[in-house]
């Protein structure tokens, strides 16, 4: 399992990929979020899924914009097709191979960029089957992998309007929540960043002490917010005849949840 998500606000892009690998009873660390083409031209990768079928989808990939495009694809849906016919053409060959050891094809992929002839920067979502859905403002990410512990606080927070750095949070706080249920998801994780105003990439790769300072914050503001919320007749039915202790002594009582 992994947790790879793509973020589109009106400042660029926000991508994010842990870098756990479990196989059994085996956890390794790999990247999962790749830069491919040149320096001009490149557009972001990360899947979920089948390490070797990762690895030899990306070969395909690299092979055939070296051989057709030597300056790199136009625009991201040149990108995402000839990624989408890599794809197939793996699942030709592997496919049944895969079936017989009772493995699944079982790739799934982000790809994110903005080349020359693209207006903005945008983000796809490419299925094991090869076809794919783009990103849009009413739901401005994606995701893959164990993608149900993180998406609460996108859809309360995340909106095409929000500020990148924002975003950027965001994202980091998505995952936390991922990695805090699931024992499959951790990290190290690679973040990128596509900056509309300079069109360019970067990117930086934090471990688990990197980001304590963050992680404990964010713990301790999320009880205080619980203990903060106001009463009301449902907590009075519930608990003040019951002799629970009010507002001000539950704060002072609370214990902060440390990982």
């Amino acid at each position: 399992m992994t947790y790879c998500l793509g973020i589109k606000v009106e400042q660029g892009l926000v991508l994010l990929a842990d870098g756990r690998i479990t196989a059994g009873h085996q956890v390794s660390n790999a990247r999962k979020a790749t830069l491919h083409g040149p320096p001009d031209a490149q557009v972001a990768i990360m899947t979920s899924g089948l390490r070797s079928l990762r690895d030899k989808t990306l070969a395909y990939f690299d092979r055939d914009q070296r051989r057709d495009r030597k300056t790199g694809f136009g625009s991201m849906l040149e990108a995402v097709s000839a990624y989408s016919g890599a794809l197939r053409e793996v699942a030709e060959e592997d496919r049944e191979a895969l079936e017989r050891s009772e493995l699944t094809f079982n790739l799934n992929a982000i790809l994110g960029g903005c080349l020359a002839d693209d207006p903005e920067p945008t983000i796809f979502l490419v299925y094991p089957e090869g076809n794919w859905i783009e990103i849009d403002a009413r739901t401005p990410y994606l995701s893959v992998g164990a993608t149900a512990y993180g998406k609460p606080i996108l859809d309360r927070a995340l909106s095409y309007a929000t500020p990148m750095r924002t975003a950027l949070k965001l994202a980091y706080l998505s995952f936390d929540s991922t990695r805090f249920s699931s024992a499959d998801v951790g990290y190290p994780i690679d973040m990128l960043t596509y900056r509309q105003s300079d069109r360019i990439w970067s990117e930086a790769q934090y471990d688990y002490d990197d980001l304590s300072r963050q992680r404990q914050w964010w713990n301790e503001h999320i009880t205080q917010l619980a203990a903060d919320m106001p009463d009301g007749p449902w907590t009075q039915a519930l608990l003040d005849d019951a002799g629970e202790p009010s507002d001000d002594e539950g704060k002072r009582l609370s214990l902060v949840r440390q990982d």
